[in-house]
């Protein structure tokens, strides 16, 4: 390290997401570094990193997505694994960032899983996180180590102005995302309209009224992450039925689980446009889908990152 740089980084990846992590590397120039991730027969995590990296600045990528802990747990070992081995920097990227929708105590006895996994990391030996669209973004305040939170907004926001439409209004799906949908509806120069919904139990909603004009008007749904899509459905379904003209929606994270892929076909949603930091498997594809890459914006950071510069600056 001189100067506060370090010489040389490398980037290394679980199992979790190999294409989008390839990804990353072609676009920072570098292949991906040699490590073998694998299960013995009784299904704990083996990992054995092939190259040398004391002394080096490394980026592990890896999204906390289903398998969820097999994922995790992965991520913690290889970190561990950098961390005996030297490494100068360790610095987990995770384009998805799992348990974050327990982020505080909503009712009595409850976890605040997104802190636990919080301290994991820093356990493990994380000197750095790099993560995308939080679902809450207190969640950056549960660590005691830098974090660099990226915003997939400007990616999909470059994809509505090149399609032109006319009479855009943002649909925020509930009060949490208003400040998303304020933002790129600022990007967009358009209106914003909100969902008021009550949820009864998880991964369940309601509408109970939209607030704002949507009739006769293109209506662009966003939100951080599509799960069972009951959310982003029922406000597709809606804000049709109340006169929109045309429905789209777009989020960075498509988890896609359970009904998720059936509601998104029977509803009124035209098109829905997804970061691929999730993978979804060929057989959730649907003719709706469209797919659009962070790996630029997440190759950008690490480049930053690693030549101290500024990262924010990504988003003026």
């Amino acid at each position: 390290m001189k100067n506060g740089v370090y010489s040389d980084f490398k980037i290394f990846a679980g199992n979790s997401h190999k294409e989008l992590a390839e990804k990353i590397a072609s676009c920072v120039g570098k292949p991906l570094g040699k490590a073998e991730v694998k299960k013995f027969s009784d299904g704990e995590i083996a990992v054995n990193i092939q190259e040398t990296v004391r002394g080096v600045d490394v980026y592990i990528i890896q999204s906390t997505c289903a398998p969820v802990n097999d994922n995790l747990m992965e991520l913690l070992i290889m970190i561990d694994a950098m961390r005996r081995a030297s490494a100068g920097r360790i610095n987990a990227v995770i384009p998805y960032y799992g348990y974050a929708r327990q982020d505080r105590k909503a009712k009595a006895r409850d976890p605040i899983t997104a802190k636990l996994v919080a301290n994991l990391l820093v356990a493990a030996g994380a000197d750095r996180v790099v993560t995308m669209d939080l679902h809450a973004n207190q969640i950056q305040g549960y660590f005691d180590i830098p974090v660099d939170h990226l915003i997939g907004m400007p990616i999909y926001a470059k994809y509505f102005l090149d399609k032109n439409l006319e009479d855009m209004c943002v649909v925020s799906p509930d009060h949490g995302s208003v400040t998303r949908a304020r933002n790129i509806a600022e990007v967009l120069d358009c209106p914003i309209a909100i969902i008021d919904k009550r949820r009864p139990e998880p991964n369940k909603s309601e509408i109970m009224n939209i607030i704002g004009n949507i009739e006769g008007k293109n209506c662009i749904i966003v939100d951080d992450m599509i799960d069972t899509a009951g959310t982003i459905t029922n406000a597709a379904n809606a804000v049709k039925q109340l006169g929109a003209k045309a429905v789209f929606a777009a989020a960075t994270h498509g988890v896609l689980s359970g009904p998720a892929i059936q509601r998104i076909q029977d509803s009124a949603i035209e098109e829905l446009i997804l970061l691929d930091t999730v993978p979804v498997p060929v057989e959730k594809e649907i003719p709706k889908m469209v797919h659009l890459s962070a790996a630029p914006l997440i190759a950008e950071t690490i480049s930053r990152i690693h030549h101290n510069d500024s990262v924010s600056k990504l988003f003026d």
